[in-house]
């Protein structure tokens, strides 16, 4: 079911699937895409899981309010959270999305019960990237396209330390050496974090759907 809410000041629209009465899993897409990106994946999980997919802000149906700060697009999912009242969940992140994850587990470590991370960049900065190229695409704001590249080129310092007040248990994610980021630095970079590396590229879940949901139900069946 698509629902939509309006918090922190912003409308974002997501995906609701499960029983609300099981355990509460949140899915975070990455860069460019929206809720379809778990398309398989949330059925996977609301067999066992009260289940949410939304669009991150600039993305999808949400809005585009121009700003777009991993920080405050963790406070979205913080207020998405207490407006679907749930206390504690199981988050789950790709990339951009897994980034907006950390955010929230760091920040606000006693919603997070777990936390997956698959194949997200470090707060480093990254090196050798390529100019961001606009074209036709009018699935998500070319405004959050350049203003996320910005932090990833030049990561708030406070960022790594702000990792180490992660409480959850952490899976880290990495899509091995075709991927664009250094997924097991940033495991480094996280208290106890467990990381696993398929060996798939960035796109780990659609790329090799059957290892991501095996790493994944293996990690939160410990």
């Amino acid at each position: 079911m698509i629902r939509e809410a309006h918090v922190n000041g912003i409308k974002l629209v997501y995906r609701e699937e499960g029983d609300p009465a099981a355990p509460p899993l949140v899915l975070l897409h990455g860069r460019t895409a929206n809720h379809n990106d778990w398309n398989g994946i949330t059925q996977h999980f609301a067999a066992r899981h009260h289940v949410l997919a939304p669009d991150l802000r600039g993305h999808g149906a949400s809005d585009r309010p121009g700003e777009y700060p991993l920080p405050e697009m963790a406070e979205d999912i913080a207020a998405l959270l207490d407006h679907r009242g749930m206390e504690r969940v199981t988050l789950v992140g790709h990339s951009l999305g897994g980034a907006v994850a950390y955010h929230l587990a760091m920040n606000h470590p006693g919603r997070v019960a777990r936390l997956v991370l698959e194949d997200p960049a470090p707060p480093r900065p990254l090196q050798g990237r390529q100019p961001i190229v606009e074209d036709g695409s009018t699935g998500f704001d070319w405004r959050m396209m350049h203003d996320t590249e910005r932090q990833l080129l030049d990561p708030d310092p406070a960022w790594v330390k702000g990792l180490e007040r992660i409480t959850a248990p952490t899976l880290v994610l990495s899509g091995g050496a075709a991927s664009p980021f250094d997924a097991a630095e940033l495991a480094a970079l996280i208290p106890g974090a467990r990381l696993v590396t398929i060996e798939a590229g960035h796109l780990i879940h659609a790329t090799d759907r059957r290892a991501f949901l095996r790493a994944v139900d293996e990690f939160m069946d410990i």
